[in-house]
């Protein structure tokens, strides 16, 4: 049995905090040196935007003002988007009240005809099995013939 020791690790001491602040005081005049060199370099452009600062406040509102009526007016939600979809829903709901009004009239003319009114029903028997009562003559169109397409028109007038 081997009861040797090894080699022990070391032990780290940790710095004392005035070792630390000593180190920041030795320090602080070459950071004092460099953050005045720093400003001596940066002095003309910053004087430069001070002197500027309100046309370049005012070119800022500007462009977001801009780019805030644009958004406005062609955005996804924008203005002209919002009447293509209002000029649409007009449209649609004119024709929704078309679409009752025929319902109505459809319906009325089921329970006309469920009511077994002779006057209705001798109506529809006139106009759609074009039946008459003796003595009377009807009078029958012929079909609407349709309109000659222009290529049709067109190749019969080359040929």
């Amino acid at each position: 049995m081997d009861l040797r020791v090894g080699r022990l690790p070391k032990i780290r001491v940790l710095p004392r905090p005035e070792d630390g602040l000593r180190t920041l005081v030795e320090r602080a005049p070459q950071a004092e040196a460099w953050a005045d060199r720093m400003m001596e370099k940066l002095r003309p452009t910053l004087t430069l935007l001070y002197n500027l600062r309100r046309r370049l406040a005012t070119g800022a509102v500007a462009a977001l003002t801009v780019w805030l009526f644009a958004h406005v007016m062609f955005g996804a939600n924008g203005m002209v988007v919002y009447r293509q979809k209002k000029a649409e829903y007009l449209s649609l709901q004119k024709q929704i009240d078309d679409i009752q009004k025929e319902n109505e009239r459809y319906t009325h003319q089921v329970k006309s005809l469920q009511a077994s009114d002779p006057g209705v029903i001798e109506k529809e028997a006139r106009e759609q099995l074009h039946y008459a009562r003796p003595g009377e003559v009807v009078y029958v169109s012929p079909p609407p013939t349709p309109a000659p397409s222009p290529a049709r028109e067109t190749n019969a007038a080359r040929k």
